[in-house]
């Protein structure tokens, strides 16, 4: 319930400040008095773009702060999640600096517009005559029928079946569209695979294979060297045979050397040690031959190794196997593609069968109040003025799953008697358009709980005793919430609860629009200046005063 606000610097407001109650406020004034200022105020709260070009003293910021009663309204978790301080009495204020710049607070806390439009729009409704364009939105109609019907259980199990449906549905997509790029792409795949297959690619082998080259290549000049060694360490005059003839003179006067020196047996060590390299050497010796033909094998198995990391842009051999794995397991998921697809269809039928099972409850729900509905818009619209009018229900199945369900449903109106009821927005005109659209408000009130519910001259085109029917149905929609009513029908603003005049006023420098509560006294002269003109009658204070008394009464 919206208690207070204040506007400050806004338009053609320099400060108004107004306290509102429960039940049905109307509000009055000339035209261009500035009735729709509050509405723009509003506006600001319910998280609409800010401009500079409202302030009503370019040099002074505007601040439109409300005070509401939130309690019974089911946003605490909203503040929670925000991070915000939740109270019962709940100030939202919005500013606009001169330099431009818009700032949000909520209970002091400072607040992105996302969190204000999602709270103020579970507080306040604003209802202009540009809402009634809603009447040709099929959203519309089924938000409509689904308040009446209370389908919110229904609606969250179906949503909670409907995304996990979707996800799955996109998955296949996806899956498919994969696997048909893959087998698009799967002789090329497989020519890839079967060559790195047929290279036998072995980890280090690269590495070895230039060593061998190296080998190959230098043969005469490494099997000269070692012939060399092998020649110094073992002709009849080398090394080893030196030592041999060392370590015999040695054991001679084996008794005669210091035990601690131990010299033979060093000779002894050298002696095995080199025996045992000369014989490495010769074996190595023998070993090295140059063969023209391996070197051509083994440059032919560098150059194919080279040639596949160069193909496929990397710089070992390792990286070139794990590509090769990559491609057999590629292609083993084209192979079995298939039957996982198949597996996730299988699977996707269980779940579109569980969600038809969701919707149906949901469809069944929605037509069950069709008739009430029906019954109830038709009866409030023949109070309004239009016996002959007649109100249908379209309700067709859609062809597959929505986020709301499988329910198109559409209004059709007829005012007439002999009338085809037909798309509201193509036969009805603005007056009638509104009372259908105060009907379904009224029908909403009763359904669900609504917020602060402003009404903007929706008696637009009307007037006499269905302008007193309208009154009627916003005062007891007041019984229910808080409605205020901006309107210029003296038949509406009798009924009002509170009654407040917007005017204007000069000063010396310009126009100022100012609001006020009025009291029994001005209420009538108010209204009676609405019945006759500028010029009041005795006759128009009276019949003012009837209409005040007849509402009270």
């Amino acid at each position: 319930m919206l208690k207070q606000l204040t506007i400050t610097n806004y338009a053609l407001i320099a400060k108004a400040d107004i306290e509102l109650n429960r039940g049905l406020t109307v509000i009055t004034g000339e035209t261009g008095a500035g009735k729709s200022i509050m509405l723009g105020a509003l506006g600001l709260l319910l998280g609409q773009r800010a401009d500079v070009q409202v302030l009503f003293d370019k040099d002074k910021k505007c601040v439109v702060e409300a005070l509401f009663d939130v309690s019974g309204y089911d946003v605490e978790t909203l503040f929670k999640e925000e991070d915000v301080e939740y109270e019962q009495q709940t100030i939202i204020r919005r500013e606009i600096l001169p330099t431009g710049k818009s700032r949000a607070f909520v209970n002091d806390t400072p607040v992105n517009l996302t969190f204000l439009k999602a709270l103020s729009q579970k507080l306040i409704d604003i209802h202009s005559q540009h809402q009634n364009l809603l009447l040709s939105d099929d959203s519309f109609h089924l938000n409509v029928i689904d308040s009446v019907a209370q389908t919110q259980t229904y609606l969250d199990e179906y949503s909670l079946l409907y995304k996990k449906y979707r996800e799955l549905i996109k998955e296949e997509s996806d899956m498919v569209s994969a696997n048909d790029k893959m087998k698009a792409d799967y002789d090329y795949l497989q020519f890839q695979y079967n060559q790195l297959k047929d290279a036998k690619l072995i980890e280090g082998e690269l590495a070895e294979l230039e060593l061998e080259r190296e080998r190959l290549v230098n043969a005469e000049d490494i099997k000269g060297e070692l012939s060399f060694v092998t020649s110094a360490l073992g002709e009849e005059n080398a090394v080893v045979s030196m030592l041999d003839r060392i370590s015999v003179r040695l054991q001679k006067i084996s008794k005669y050397l210091p035990s601690e020196d131990d010299v033979i047996n060093r000779v002894e060590s050298a002696r095995i040690d080199l025996s045992d390299m000369l014989k490495t050497l010769e074996r190595l010796n023998e070993g090295i031959e140059y063969d023209h033909e391996r070197l051509v094998v083994v440059e032919s198995r560098i150059d194919m190794l080279y040639s596949l990391m160069q193909k496929h842009q990397v710089g070992t051999v390792e990286e070139l196997i794990e590509i090769f794995k990559d491609l057999e397991s590629k292609i083993g998921q084209i192979s079995s593609f298939d039957d996982v697809i198949d597996e996730l269809r299988k699977k996707i039928q269980i779940e579109k069968q569980t969600l038809l099972e969701k919707a149906q409850l949901l469809t069944n729900a929605r037509k069950a109040v069709f008739p009430s509905v029906k019954e109830y818009i038709e009866s409030q619209l023949h109070e309004m003025g239009m016996p002959n009018a007649r109100f249908e229900i379209s309700h067709v199945l859609t062809e597959d799953f929505t986020p709301c369900g499988v329910d198109n449903i559409h209004f059709l109106f007829a005012a007439n008697k002999n009338g085809q009821p037909t798309d509201i927005s193509r036969v009805a005109s603005g007056g009638e358009m509104s009372r259908v659209m105060l009907a379904i408000k009224w029908l909403l009130s009763k359904s669900v709980g609504l917020p602060t519910i402003i009404f903007d001259e929706i008696d637009t085109g009307v007037s006499g005793e269905v302008a007193d029917k309208m009154g009627g149905i916003m005062t007891e929609m007041g019984q229910h919430l808080q409605v205020i009513a901006i309107t210029h029908l003296p038949q509406v603003a009798a009924k009002g609860a509170s009654h407040f005049k917007v005017y204007k006023q000069d000063d010396d420098e310009r126009t100022i629009s100012n609001i006020r509560y009025l009291n029994y006294d001005e209420r009538v002269e108010e209204i009676a200046k609405m019945l006759s003109g500028a010029k009041v009658t005795e006759a128009a204070l009276e019949n003012a005063r009837s209409l005040i008394n007849d509402h009270i009464k």
